[in-house]
């Protein structure tokens, strides 16, 4: 979730890329850096930390005239949020930048780069030195860079300039973004978004996945399998705010929308054939614990308390589940042989860091799951697995919960693989579940027109019951939670099975139930117990492949076969209803009363 610019043109290239990067900054800030060619010489410049901190070194530099520059925001997904693994990287000759993951990078090394020596531990560096590898054969730039780009396999985002051919940018694009913008006067403009461009380009081409090219003054040549294709122009929007949204109503609403492609940023490097690789654990022990205790707040606990079914079910291995905020004053009793795992979104949330600190202390191996590299929980653990969901502006986590679950369930199939708890067949069911997910957490948009509809009846009553099983339950508990953090109703996520065991007495036509029955696991004792309610008079919204003749409304979701699938799905569903509902009582989806993005205090 990096972002990037660049500018082929007359003008001040500093201003341009730093203005734009600003507008990027959501996207990461990690460190930033620029590079510009100009009269044939390259001046770059990098820093950690915030913008600013860039802004400040490149003070006193200036390049009007024609020139060219690139520009780049870091959300770090290989090395430290260093100055060395800051973007641009550079040979001996020419820099890049790149937002995404290339996932043979180590191969790349091996075959083409033996003799190089690296100076950041980011995969990025290789797509410059095998650019410089390939133009010593090749006839042009362009055939230098094309041959670097067939044989880069993952997600990219690239753009790269040298001082064999100093007015031009090298571009190509693989599911994730990029966009390119002209003017009248010739100027060229890339963007990770259109609000970087917003008030340089007249209109915009968004580039599509395996395409490529090079840019010059008032040329573009695009590509794709060598075949030169036509570029298409919109005209550009002159909101900046709506830009950042890519057209959604809220920052909320657009992540929802983006968590089919975070998540295949989740899985970028990490399966390969049949067999979860986690380059991050490769010091840690798996099969030397005897137990998993897992611990976080809010959403994370949630994912935490779904994974506890993945990790004893998958990896058959103990694994009990704690709030943090209790954990910590219940005087515990620790045991070396635990693996102690912590989640935490921003890495900062203090309960969890604490817990943490008592699991060190106590001398047990440590892991963190985390969005935030370099945050306090992740210098603190002993290992960290990113769950790379970029920046989340929304203050109700979705997509943090969506790339936490992913990672928790990459790490379960990696933990049973190495304590041979998983049969080859069993993996390779779950190897391909695991890669359906990306196309599961697209959004129905008649789905998503339906809740819309369904929302102006779920205003008012008296309270919501979310209630599943199983994995289920836990997805009850956090769709309750988006419900209440938002709309500001009373809500609660229950185990569909107890509730005629007390709360069943608060049924009543007022009482909307939201009812999660997955085909996959336990329909028949689900269907049983929504029956239950419904002959108490509550209110039914039913979610389940299968038709429920019971429920006042239902949502069918597809024919899954795998409970993970089913999970995913409903997930989706359950945060566009939270959504929509919000929507309609007029609350500001994105900035929650009363709340915070990252508790730092008890």
């Amino acid at each position: 979730m990096c972002g990037i610019v660049g500018y082929i043109g007359e003008k001040e290239k500093r201003d341009f890329l730093l203005g734009g990067l600003k507008e990027l900054e959501y996207r990461g800030y990690d460190s930033a850096g620029i590079a510009v060619l100009k009269e044939g010489e390259i001046s770059s410049f990098k820093a950690t930390g915030k913008l600013s901190n860039l802004v400040s070194k490149t003070e006193d530099f200036s390049s009007e005239g024609f020139g060219i520059g690139i520009g780049h925001t870091r959300w770090a997904t290989h090395g430290k949020p260093t100055e060395a693994n800051a973007h641009p990287h550079w040979g001996q000759f020419s820099y890049v930048i790149h937002n995404g993951i290339i996932e043979n990078y180590k191969e790349i090394k091996e075959q083409f780069l033996p003799h190089i020596p690296f100076l950041s531990q980011t995969d990025t560096e290789v797509i410059v030195h095998l650019f410089e590898y390939f133009v010593n054969e090749s006839t042009s730039g362009f055939e230098a860079f094309e041959k670097t780009v067939a044989h880069l396999h993952g997600a990219y985002a690239i753009l790269l300039i040298t001082q064999k051919e100093p007015d031009v940018i090298f571009f190509a694009k693989n599911a994730v973004p990029l966009i390119l913008g002209r003017n009248n006067t010739g100027e060229i403009f890339f963007g990770s978004s259109d609000a970087p461009l917003i008030g340089f380009a007249k209109e915009v081409s968004y580039l599509e996945d395996g395409q490529y090219g090079f840019a010059k003054a008032n040329v573009v040549s695009l590509f794709e399998n060598k075949i030169a294709q036509n570029l298409h122009y919109k005209p550009l929007t002159h909101d900046k705010l709506f830009a950042q949204k890519d057209g959604y109503r809220y920052f909320m609403e657009k992540e929802i929308y983006e968590q089919s492609s975070v998540v295949t940023e989740t899985l970028m490097g990490r399966i390969k054939g049949n067999e979860v690789v986690l380059d991050e654990l490769a010091g840690m022990d798996v099969t030397g614990f005897n137990a998993i205790k897992i611990c976080a707040c809010g959403t994370s606990y949630h994912a935490g308390l779904a994974a506890s079914y993945l990790f004893e079910r998958l990896s058959k291995v103990r694994c009990s589940v704690e709030i943090a905020s209790e954990f910590r004053y219940k005087e515990p009793l620790l045991d070396p042989k635990t693996l102690f795992i912590v989640i935490s979104q921003s890495g900062e949330t203090a309960d969890t860091l604490e817990a943490l600190k008592m699991a060190q202390k106590s001398g047990m191996p440590t892991l963190a799951i985390c969005n935030v590299d370099n945050s306090s929980i992740v210098r603190t653990a002993d290992a960290t697995l990113l769950t790379r969901a970029g920046i989340e502006k929304g203050v109700a986590s979705t997509k943090a919960f969506a790339t936490q679950m992913m990672t928790l369930w990459l790490l379960s199939l990696y933990v049973g693989h190495h304590r041979n708890a998983i049969g080859t067949e069993k993996m390779n069911e779950e190897m391909k579940a695991l890669l359906h997910i990306p196309l599961v957490l697209k959004v129905d948009e008649a789905i998503h027109e339906k809740l819309h509809r369904l929302s102006k009846r779920y205003l008012h009553g008296h309270g919501f019951f979310f209630i599943g099983r199983d994995i289920f339950f836990p997805l009850a508990l956090e769709g309750a939670l988006k419900l209440k953090e938002i709309s500001y109703l009373h809500a609660e996520g229950y185990p569909a099975g107890e509730m005629k065991h007390g709360p069943i007495a608060l049924a009543d036509s007022e009482l909307f139930t939201i009812a999660l029955m997955p085909r996959t696991l336990l329909y028949d004792k689900i269907k049983s117990n929504v029956q239950e309610l419904s002959a108490r008079d509550s209110t039914l919204l039913v979610i389940s492949p299968e038709p429920f003749e019971l429920s006042d409304d239902f949502i069918q979701t597809h024919a899954h076969t795998h409970p993970m699938a089913e999970f995913f799905e409903m997930m989706v569903i359950t945060q566009l209803l939270a959504l929509e509902i919000s929507i309609r009582l007029g609350n500001d989806v994105d900035m929650p009363r009363n709340l915070a993005k990252s508790v730092t205090v008890e």
